[in-house]
């Protein structure tokens, strides 16, 4: 089982951790609210627990992997089971089932050491730069221990310049221009733009960032994130924001801005099919994103390879459409409503943390097409009754590092951030 190194840190050493933070010019924010966001004390794994958490991710994603190709052999299912709006199912279908660069999956390991995967993010994954930076840092001071982080950068550059490559063959060899694409409006994941820049300079790649908005035709068929053409564009923009939106409740109040980017992401679309420009993560995201696939898998598990059928029991919690089951009947403590495109905690219901009155209110107000119930279960927590969250990435498929959050709640999305280490095993 993971624990926790022993040291305790004083205020004075947090203190030295956050101008050193603050040097790297990529986090900017060690506190938020007052409360320190990181922990200095590292979650050791053993090479065991580590290889376990890597195998469940990579089951995990490969069974993702055989989901799109059911998916694309019968498009019937983006609306008799998936519920696309026509905007949605554009971005799949342009996009040749094709979904993957980098992913990272949230899991929790139990108190008998079985491992759950609680969901995938494969559309817009976030984390990277306190991924490698804050093992980065504190690995100085934890010598005879591993960093599993320590290839993160290198995997990820390879994969862009693989995906260019595998759009363009004709131009490998060539340093490709970049687009990093994002909500430029937004400030939360600032630290993660700021660590691609840094890794695209330090290779002497070209880059601009941008919005969609910033999207421009060139007349060879490409695009130009304002006037830079690109070759790459690293979308860091969810595919839920580039087409329809509407809420996912009955009751719930349309959004400001319901109509989809139709101008920029036909320009996008355009330039991928074409093979002018490489996207990562590639629109199919929109379907594996979808939560609905976690009930697919359980629903359709005779379809799916033995391997990816042993996957599937073995850490992925029973889960079902809210359209396939009675939900009034089941015990509310045992089961979780998650809607299909919700995020960090959002549009999240835990039965056991809400009033049966509150419970009913919710399954009532759902748009049953939109929401899945899933089987709760209980991590064990390590010291202080932490429950860590070990978010496995994984980039062309493979596992590629790990980024662990600390809470004392399962859906506090206030946790810490601890740096994690793996401890070799002794040679005897």
């Amino acid at each position: 089982m993971p624990h926790a190194d022993q040291h305790i840190s004083t205020p004075e050493d947090y203190a030295a951790f956050a101008r050193e933070l603050y040097a790297t010019n990529i986090i900017s924010d060690p506190w938020i609210a007052g409360q320190e966001r990181f922990r200095l004390e590292p979650v050791v794994l053993s090479e065991e627990t580590y290889a376990g958490l890597c195998a469940a991710g990579e089951a995990i994603g490969s069974a993702y992997e055989e989901l799109a190709e059911i998916v694309w052999n019968e498009p019937s299912l983006l609306d008799e089971y998936f519920h696309l709006t026509p905007w949605q199912k554009l971005m799949w279908l342009a996009s040749r089932g094709r979904w993957h660069g980098i992913a990272r999956l949230d899991l929790f390991i139990l108190s008998d050491g079985t491992i759950r995967v609680c969901e995938m993010n494969s559309d817009t994954p976030s984390g990277e730069a306190e991924t490698v930076l804050i093992n980065r840092m504190l690995h100085p001071d934890h010598p005879e221990l591993t960093d599993p982080n320590g290839l993160f950068e290198e995997r990820f550059m390879e994969m862009l310049i693989q995906s260019r490559d595998a759009a363009s063959p004709e131009r490998a060899g060539s340093v490709p221009s970049v687009g990093i694409l994002y909500p430029t409006d937004l400030p939360e994941d600032l630290s993660m733009i700021a660590i691609y820049q840094q890794w695209l300079e330090s290779r002497g790649m070209p880059y601009v960032l941008g919005s969609p908005f910033n999207i421009h035709p060139l007349e060879s068929g490409g695009i130009a994130l304002f006037e830079t053409p690109i070759d790459i564009m690293i979308r860091h923009y969810k595919t839920d924001w580039w087409g329809e939106r509407f809420p996912a409740w009955n009751d719930g109040t349309p959004y400001n801005d319901p109509d989809p980017l139709d101008v920029p992401l036909r320009l996008a679309l355009d330039a991928d099919a074409a093979g002018t420009v490489s996207i990562v993560n590639p629109f199919g995201a929109v379907i594996t994103q979808n939560k609905l696939t976690m009930a697919f898998l359980w629903n359709n598990i005779e379809r799916f390879s033995a391997e990816s059928r042993e996957a599937i029991r073995r850490y992925m919690p029973p889960t079902h459409r809210l359209t396939d089951i009675d939900a009034g009947v089941l015990p509310k403590d045992e089961w979780v409503l998650k809607s299909d495109y919700g995020c960090e905690g959002d549009e999240v219901i835990l039965g056991r943390a809400v009033t049966d009155e509150i419970w009913a209110q919710s399954l009532a107000a759902a748009i049953p097409e939109r929401w899945i119930l899933q089987q709760y279960f209980d991590a064990a927590p390590i010291e202080r009754d932490m429950i860590p969250n070990y978010g496995l990435y994984l980039i062309g498929g493979e596992a590629a590092g790990v980024f662990t959050r600390l809470s004392s709640k399962a859906t506090d999305y206030t946790a810490v951030v601890a740096p994690t280490f793996i401890k070799p095993m002794r040679k005897e």
